[in-house]
């Protein structure tokens, strides 16, 4: 059998080997490597050795990463959605990083593959106006606890969620959103104006 060699902090090219990853198919040994230019990828590690691959695939093409895969849909919305949550996962140089890393919130292995997370967003009501969503705000991404959701179900089902009093009720500012018709963004973005809520609610534009 042969040795086992921790790869983790090592320098191959422009790569930086972060952690181990999955074997492949073929039961090759990966690891998670973060490129210079940001990205990150899964690479085996014979290819690290060899010196086979060097960058994510920004340099010479030499690799193909997760966010280059070869499946027409770059342009898409759902690629969008689907890079955005990768990244704000696993990329320390994004600031949503900290606070989805210090919880230690994970894109599940399944879903590194775009592939395999398009199929399960199809069979799952996707659409281009629903957002990813957590049930479980503190677990991992992964099929058994996401859905599609609109915005306001989404608001509703945040962590930081902000209650507000109004008429001697207590509801999360989605739930009386929803109670009087009216538009989330519009409302929450009078609120953070200062407006009171009252008036952020029913008031007109500004």
């Amino acid at each position: 059998m042969r040795e086992f060699i921790n790869l983790t902090g090592k320098k191959f090219g422009k790569l930086t080997v972060m952690e181990r990853a999955d074997n492949d198919k073929n039961k090759n040994t990966q690891w998670v490597c973060k490129c210079d230019c940001g990205k990150i990828a899964v690479f085996r590690a014979d290819h690290l050795k060899k010196g086979a691959t060097k960058s994510c695939g920004c340099s010479k093409g030499e690799a193909i990463s997760v966010s280059k895969l070869k499946h027409g849909m770059r342009r898409t919305k759902l690629y969008g959605k689907w890079n955005s949550m990768i990244q704000r996962c696993e990329n320390p140089n994004t600031e949503q990083a900290k606070l989805y890393q210090i919880r230690g919130i994970k894109v599940c292995n399944e879903w590194h593959d775009f592939e395999k997370f398009k199929d399960w967003a199809l069979q799952n009501g996707y659409a281009d106006n629903l957002t990813i969503d957590r049930i479980d705000n503190n677990g991992n991404y992964e099929p058994s606890n996401c859905r599609w959701a609109d915005l306001i179900t989404q608001a509703n089902n945040k962590r930081t969620n902000r209650i507000i009093e109004f008429n001697g009720e207590k509801k999360t500012l989605a739930q009386w959103v929803r109670e009087y018709n009216a538009d989330y963004r519009k409302v929450w973005l009078r609120l953070k104006r200062g407006w009171d809520f009252e008036r952020a609610m029913l008031g007109d534009v500004a």
